[in-house]
């Protein structure tokens, strides 16, 4: 009875506030990180500074220093907090599929259209953070993991309807069709495709993958 008192005692203890410190950490983060964002949008990766980020936020050099790493490590939190966003909307658009094929196809347009509006942030995404030294970490980050979850969902969506026969190669199957989506960038922001352009090149490397796992 004194152990279950104990536990309910522990239970009804009020979750204890952040300090005035912790709070100010946060603000400090918040607003480094807003001023990264604006000028790697308008600059580039290359162009914006430490310095230019810190006065913008109004901050030292030194506030800066104080939360991130350095410049690599700021970059890499926008793009994880961005690909954060992108799962929500490509999910959103799958959601929205007749099929498993329809839902692929709406998952990566969503993609395309989401970075479309912020180029220069999404230049610098791409030729920074795919880069070989950062490439494998960020394959392996929970953002990643979930824009392939979401691939694999729509080819077991396919399997349950009876679109696409059951495949022991759903992994493989799910990789090829994540490397399709990434293959495309090129084209989405780096040589102004439209839109209804990668969606067509999508619909075809979408059929061709899918091709050998069609229902009868």
């Amino acid at each position: 009875m004194m152990h279950i008192a104990q536990i309910q005692a522990a239970d009804d203890t009020p979750a204890r506030a952040p300090t005035r410190r912790a709070l100010a950490k946060q603000q400090t983060r918040t607003k480094v990180l807003a001023a990264a964002r604006r000028l790697f949008s308008e600059q580039g990766y290359e162009g914006a500074t430490i310095r230019d980020i810190a006065t913008a936020a109004g901050m030292s050099t030194g506030a800066v220093f104080a939360n991130f790493t350095d410049k690599s490590d700021l970059f890499r939190e926008i793009m994880l907090t961005d690909m954060i966003a992108l799962g929500e909307a490509m999910k959103e658009a799958a959601d929205q599929g007749s099929s498993a094929e329809d839902g692929l196809l709406r998952l990566f347009v969503a993609g395309y259209r989401f970075y479309q509006t912020q180029l220069p942030l999404a230049r610098a995404a791409f030729s920074v953070g795919w880069s070989p030294e950062d490439g494998p970490e960020l394959r392996n980050s929970a953002p990643v993991q979930t824009l392939i979850d979401l691939i694999t969902g729509q080819l077991e969506r396919g399997a349950r309807s009876g679109e696409l026969k059951a495949d022991d190669k759903v992994a493989l199957r799910t990789q090829m069709l994540f490397d399709a989506y990434l293959a495309n960038y090129d084209q989405a922001i780096f040589q102004g495709w439209t839109l209804e352009a990668l969606a067509e090149r999508s619909r075809e490397q979408i059929a061709i993958l899918l091709a050998g796992v069609r229902g009868s």
